[in-house]
């Protein structure tokens, strides 16, 4: 049987940024584009064709020419009139985003979007509120539990590797330097909480949903937020001061009586093997996984150390862990969600990582700056739309 191939107009808000350019547009869109569009669970074929949004008609020309996009805009509401694109994308800064995705819902668009949704939970709630009112498509990146560590991880749950799960401790982080002798590798508005920066702002939203999709729900956060280095030089060299956390350490109780804990920094040097990792202990079992690899130990495999500080350790403990395979193809995380989303929208059915999911990890970013600020356990309330 052929069908004739469907194509789906995407507007595509923020490409100029760093993410958006690279992951979205780049690995993402164009790579559907370039592999024939995504196959939808009938056999049929819908293709993309990107439509580049921004402010800075310069880059946009320029990015179009570059990789064969037809269309580019700096006119936002004309692009939104249009009944001929069927998504909106947004990777903006974080302070131009409800507006934006408020003006998408009401035109009648699917909206995909970066995280976090809103700067606040009162405004990342009433996001999520209008799209359930006006039964909108919406999907909100959730990328790192597309990522190969975490998918195996993921694997090993479902497969009950860890019999009762009892912990998961995770260490993200690299010294992102000043600024002043070497160049930042991070944009300077991440460490002023005036223009949306932080730690806790930008990585908890993140850890809600590793933790919502690998071991459960969170139930309560006790966070310490800081800020180690109070001054930094921005992309000019001029000198300014850092009012934003650059670190949150925090502990996460979840369903289950599973505890968690993570500690985040942009002011700590990596001794491990890669910028981030999660390691689940188990009865049965441990695992630790990173962006691509993932090591589990089974229980009949489990060394029985003895402590002797007098005595150099014999054992090499990393030695003892075994590899977990892919055992199949895993491809890059943004794509792979895309390719969701899309088979979702086009099947009309919603999708999994909306914007209910992404109020969540607002609410717990929110929740852990208020725990830090009055040193106690907060439980965190369900949302209710």
């Amino acid at each position: 049987m052929s069908y004739e191939t469907r194509v789906l107009r995407i507007a595509m808000n923020g490409v100029t940024g760093r993410m958006g350019y690279r992951q979205h547009l780049v690995r993402s869109i164009l790579a559907i584009r370039d592999q024939g569009g995504v196959t939808l669970e009938d056999g049929s074929t819908v293709q993309v064709e990107p439509i580049l949004v921004g402010r800075n008609e310069a880059r946009l020309e320029a990015m179009a020419a570059r990789h064969g996009v037809a269309e580019w805009t700096t006119e936002v509401e004309k692009t939104l009139e249009d009944d001929s694109v069927d998504i909106y994308f947004d990777a903006q800064v974080t302070s131009r985003r409800v507006a934006a995705i408020q003006a998408a819902l009401d035109a009648g668009k699917a909206v995909y979007t970066e995280k976090p949704t809103a700067e606040t939970l009162e405004e990342a709630v009433a996001l999520a509120a209008l799209a359930d009112r006006l039964g909108a498509t919406v999907g909100v990146v959730h990328d790192k539990l597309f990522l190969p560590g975490l998918v195996k991880l993921r694997r090993l749950v479902d497969e009950g590797f860890f019999g009762r799960i009892l912990s998961l401790r995770g260490e993200f982080g690299y010294w992102v330097f000043e600024g002043d002798h070497q160049p930042a590798q991070r944009p300077s508005w991440n460490y002023r909480a005036e223009d949306g920066g932080g730690m806790t702002v930008d990585m908890f939203c993140h850890w809600n949903y590793v933790l919502e999709g690998i071991l459960g729900k969170v139930n309560s956060v006790y966070a310490r937020a800081v800020t180690h280095i109070p001054q930094r030089w921005d992309e000019q060299g001029q000198e300014y001061k850092a009012t934003a956390d650059d670190a949150a350490y925090a502990i996460f109780e979840l369903e289950d009586d599973v505890i968690a804990q993570i500690n985040s920094s942009w002011a700590t040097r990596v001794h491990r093997n890669e910028l981030v990792e999660f390691q689940v202990d188990g009865t049965d079992g441990s695992a630790v996984a990173g962006l691509h690899r993932c090591v589990a130990q089974q229980k009949v495999h489990t060394p029985k150390p003895v402590w002797n500080p007098d005595v150099e350790e014999p054992q090499s403990f990393r030695d003892q862990w075994s590899e977990v395979p892919a055992n199949d193809e895993i491809d890059n995380g943004f794509k792979a969600q895309w390719e969701l989303f899309i088979a979702d929208l086009c099947a009309g059915r919603p999708h999994k990582f909306d914007l209910l999911s992404a109020a969540r990890g607002v609410q717990l970013a929110e929740l852990g700056l208020r725990s830090s600020e009055e040193g106690r356990r907060i439980d965190i309330p369900e949302i209710r739309l």
